[in-house]
């Protein structure tokens, strides 16, 4: 198949394309900018509230369409 130095030199072909690799991420981890957090704005905040209104909602006329039992956990 291949002669020993041509296996060698595929193994520092290998081994210095894993090193580029390594440094092309290394440069990524350093350059990236954190992202400032957002508030959620009050349209987010009442389209959140009415969810769960919903959901408590739904909760209450499925355990009211159950007259047997009583209790809404």
């Amino acid at each position: 198949m291949f002669s020993a130095r041509s296996e060698t030199q595929m193994a520092i072909q290998i081994e210095n394309l894993v090193e580029s690799i390594k440094s092309k991420v290394r440069s990524l981890k350093r350059s990236k900018k954190p992202y400032i957090k957002m508030d959620k704005s009050a349209s987010v905040k009442v389209e959140i509230r009415s969810r769960k209104a919903r959901k408590l909602i739904d909760k209450t006329l499925k355990v009211a369409d159950r007259p047997g039992k009583r209790s809404i956990s």
